[in-house]
């Protein structure tokens, strides 16, 4: 029987720690001074492409993206994988993919690009994952990264790879990159930092100012 009191005891103060556990419990990014994307949303994504209104997402932490949409397909060019976006996403993106990346990629492989690689989308989570960062772009569903262009012969322009590679994918992708800079607020590339080695990042970061930062 003492054995048996001293056992509940042992389990009480566990779960008594547990829960002091959960109150000290450091969240994994930090929401002070985000600013939630406008609910600008000129055109619906489905006129813009392939794409259908979701349920709109809040996951109670400031993760949220009130007009959530699933996007395949904008313009001519398709997703490797369904793109969570906030509405106001679509326009620019589509725009930039049909006035700029399509012309440039005419110009430097003379063919047209039919898809790119999502690398994110929505996600709820740090800037560049790191634990106790300020909130991504993502986390609203206003940001995408873009980390490949398949073009109609099936080539493919990895950033990774062509960032630094042969002339013609170097001089497409840095074109691209620095296009971008005229529909989003934010553009980051390989030159950025290491986080982004890999893939271009456009948001459409709502700052009090009127600029972007491109890097």
């Amino acid at each position: 029987m003492v054995c048996v009191r001293k056992l509940a005891i042992f389990a009480a103060v566990a779960v008594s720690l547990t829960g002091c556990g959960s109150f000290t419990h450091k969240k994994s990014f930090d929401t002070r001074g985000l600013r939630p994307p406008e609910n600008y949303c000129p055109v619906k994504p489905s006129r813009l492409g392939l794409a259908e209104k979701i349920r709109n997402i809040d996951e109670g932490n400031g993760c949220e993206v009130p007009n959530a949409w699933r996007v395949q397909a904008l313009g001519s060019v398709s997703f490797s994988e369904e793109a969570t976006l906030t509405c106001g996403m679509a326009s620019p993106l589509r725009d930039w993919l049909e006035d700029q990346v399509q012309p440039t990629a005419q110009r430097s492989f003379g063919e047209s690009v039919v898809s790119i690689d999502v690398a994110a989308s929505y996600a709820c989570r740090a800037r560049n994952n790191s634990w106790g960062g300020k909130m991504s772009e993502h986390g609203f569903g206003n940001a995408i990264d873009i980390a490949a262009f398949t073009l109609e012969s099936g080539r493919r322009i990895s950033v990774i790879e062509g960032w630094n590679g042969p002339a013609d994918e170097r001089q497409f992708l840095h074109r691209v990159h620095d296009a971008a800079c005229g529909e989003f607020r934010t553009v980051l590339g390989p030159a950025a930092d290491r986080h982004h080695h890999d893939h271009l990042h456009l948001d459409l970061q709502n700052r009090s100012g009127s600029g972007s930062y491109c890097r």
